[in-house]
């Protein structure tokens, strides 16, 4: 779910007039459950698509066209699109329609319900999408914390599994890996948020490139439904 990367760089100098640039590169959360289904699904819609193309006759091939237009972007903004990226001076959300720039100190709180959720310091709410919340995971961690034991479980007639070596056991709490990185973008809100170079304004970008070719498709469609 997280690829964080550390990687250090040169700083500014001081009398600089740009702003410094971060000292390591971003952190970036997704989600390979999400993109896997948006893999597999514009598999599909592929294989329809240029069947129809190929294949179709009449007015199909224009339909199937019209179709692909619509939904790949669609299915890709639900899916590959959807991304978290966290730096020292600010965190970026990349939504299906729309891109988020909040620099730490405009973060007020991180919320996590049946969706994740980042609150800014003006009372505005956004939907983190590359951070799902999973009720099974949370589920299965609180039983896991509840055996006190996050190494398997117990063997035969109730007895703890005796293992060959030595494990390390976990010493706090027991934790789905949702609300984990949650936990890692409230340090990096704690760790960051006084620094000067976390301060500025918050930034919303629609993502016409989506947008765009999906209205286009819809338009296209609809007028094709509509004089058959």
């Amino acid at each position: 779910m997280t690829t964080p990367d550390h990687q250090p760089s040169a700083p500014d100098a001081p009398d600089s007039p740009n702003p410094p640039e971060p000292q390591f590169k971003d952190r970036v959360y997704r989600s390979p459950s999400g993109i896997a289904g948006g893999v597999l699904l514009l598999a599909i819609a592929a294989w329809l698509g240029i069947d129809a193309l190929v294949t179709g006759e009449g007015r199909t091939p224009w339909v199937a066209l019209a179709a692909l237009l619509l939904l790949v972007p669609l299915v890709a903004a639900f899916t590959l699109r959807p991304a978290v990226y966290a730096n020292e001076q600010r965190l970026r959300i990349r939504n299906p329609f729309r891109v988020i720039t909040l620099p730490w100190a405009a973060v007020e709180a991180f919320k996590s319900g049946y969706s994740n959720e980042v609150l800014d310091t003006a009372g505005t709410k956004y939907q983190v999408w590359a951070v799902p919340v999973s009720l099974r995971a949370r589920n299965r961690a609180a039983r896991k914390e509840a055996r006190g034991d996050t190494t398997g479980g117990r063997g035969r007639l109730g007895q703890p599994r005796q293992a060959p070596h030595p494990t390390p056991v976990a010493t706090g709490p027991v934790r789905a890996q949702g609300d984990q990185i949650i936990d890692e973008l409230r340090e990096l809100v704690e760790a960051h948020g006084k620094a000067p170079q976390a301060k500025g304004e918050v930034s919303v970008r629609w993502a016409y490139e989506v947008v765009a070719p999906a209205a286009a498709g819809a338009v296209l469609l609809a007028i094709l439904l509509a004089t058959g």
